[in-house]
């Protein structure tokens, strides 16, 4: 038997409360049994020590909502499902979980909320699947002492949030004793809430072993002014630029020595790009934006007779790493990249991008603007984005495709019925009935 039919036959019953069930229960248990290559069980054997769970399930409604959109109805609302639900602390039904664990082996991007939402059941059957094992290293809810590598950044995300001096304390406490991987990640956590306080144990984490602590702790001293990085950085980038009479001079660096690599410049340029030209994109990448002498829209009107695009590259690229919302501004004026979107709040990465969609056509570029801006799209950007399907539809309805999905997925769908009522132009009525779909299911799992 499938899995999908033992789904339908766990679905019968005359009260249909399917998530406490014993049929549904063996059910899941049998497909497990399977998947792991074990022998069906006879009939009269026991199904196995099935621990009780503690967590609540998503209400009915909601849980066979989500064996449709497993089903292929308007999948790609998978992630927002998987989202809200894990919002709610509750858990997914028993039938459901064979194939939303089959769906986490093969789409890593879904995994993250899957070890809440899997209940202590999940985290059974994957342990009788080699395939779904992954669902082991996911977080629980568990804490700092007793939680694996997942749960511990969880932790320390949440505890960052909220007291973030404590938060770099517990990992100091434990530095040490991490492994290099780890080190990586928990520094990464650091970004929010960082500050002049967090500049020494960055400091002291260039020296790490490992290249991707180095990376991601250089990453954040460049964030802050005045850490002792962002003031070796601007020494270079000084010795590198000169400003003066409306042109900028440049010296690419010559070499790249231990100290400027312990700083977070990679050696190594990807194939295709010079080694100086790498270096020096990097250099600009890291020294604080304060260092220039004016402010980016004049700077982006001067003259640089050599190294523009490096130099221009890595204005984009300090403008994101540094979170710096006037350069990200300037920039996106400049060349209209989706990561610069990051370093500015909703309500403005939606009428920037607005904006954009207004003036440009419907392509790759627009695409991935679109797709840099945080959900849920208010009125400005999803009367400009409808406003662009009515036009290409009756053009090139054949482009309509991606910028279609997008809107009904991005789009508050608080908006369906207003939505519905803009045109009656059917790419836009698909766009309102996912729309009202999405509003539906968010209800659900309130």
């Amino acid at each position: 038997m499938s899995w999908a039919e033992l789904a339908s036959t766990a679905l019968v019953g005359t009260d249909r409360r399917p998530y406490e069930g014993e049929l549904l229960a063996d059910a899941a248990v049998e497909v497990a049994r399977r998947r792991a290559g074990r022998a069906p069980r006879r009939d009269g054997e026991p199904p196995g020590a099935a621990p009780e769970e503690e967590q609540a399930a998503v209400s009915r409604r909601a849980g066979e909502r989500l064996v449709r959109i497993m089903g292929g109805e308007h999948e790609r609302l998978l992630p927002e499902w998987l989202a809200a639900a894990a919002d709610t602390g509750r858990r997914v039904p028993p039938y459901a979980l064979p194939g939303l664990l089959d769906r986490g082996a093969r789409d890593r991007s879904i995994r993250a909320h899957l070890g809440v939402l899997a209940g202590r059941r999940g985290r059974w059957l994957a342990s009788l699947n080699p395939a779904w094992a992954y669902l082991l290293e996911e977080p629980t809810g568990q804490t700092w002492e007793l939680g694996g590598a997942a749960d511990r950044r969880a932790h320390l995300r949440r505890l960052r949030a909220s007291d973030p001096e404590a938060a770099r304390l517990l990992l100091e406490s434990t530095w040490e004793e991490e492994t290099p991987g780890d080190r990586a990640e928990f520094v990464e956590v650091l970004a929010d809430g960082l500050s002049m306080a967090d500049e020494p144990f960055l400091e002291r984490a260039l020296d790490d072993r490992r290249r991707e602590v180095r990376q991601q702790a250089a990453n954040l001293l460049a964030r802050l002014p005045a850490s002792r990085l962002a003031g070796r950085m601007a020494a270079r980038a000084a010795a590198c630029l000169t400003i003066a009479a409306g042109v900028i001079t440049v010296e690419a660096p010559h070499a790249c020595d231990k100290a400027m690599e312990r700083d977070g410049i990679r050696a190594k340029p990807p194939r295709g790009t010079g080694e100086r030209a790498w270096w020096l994109q990097q250099l600009i990448a890291r020294a604080p934006l304060s260092v220039w002498p004016h402010p980016p829209g004049r700077l982006l009107a001067m003259r640089v007779p050599e190294w523009d695009a490096e130099v221009k590259a890595g204005w984009v690229r300090a403008a994101v790493l540094q979170r710096d919302p006037e350069w990200a501004r300037a920039m996106f004026a400049w060349d209209p990249i989706a990561d610069l979107l990051s370093a500015l709040g909703p309500a403005e990465q939606q009428e920037l991008a607005a904006a954009f969609v207004h003036r440009h056509d419907v392509d790759s570029q627009l695409i991935m603007v679109l797709g840099g801006v945080s959900p849920h799209w208010r009125d400005g950007l999803a009367t400009a984005v409808l406003a662009k399907i009515v036009k290409v539809a009756a053009t090139q309805p054949w482009n309509l495709g991606e910028l279609a999905k997008l809107a009904a997925e991005r789009i508050d769908p608080a908006l369906g019925e207003a939505a519905g009522h803009y045109s009656p132009e059917p790419a836009v009525q698909r766009v309102a009935a996912v729309l009202r779909f999405r509003a539906d299911m968010l209800e659900e799992l309130r």
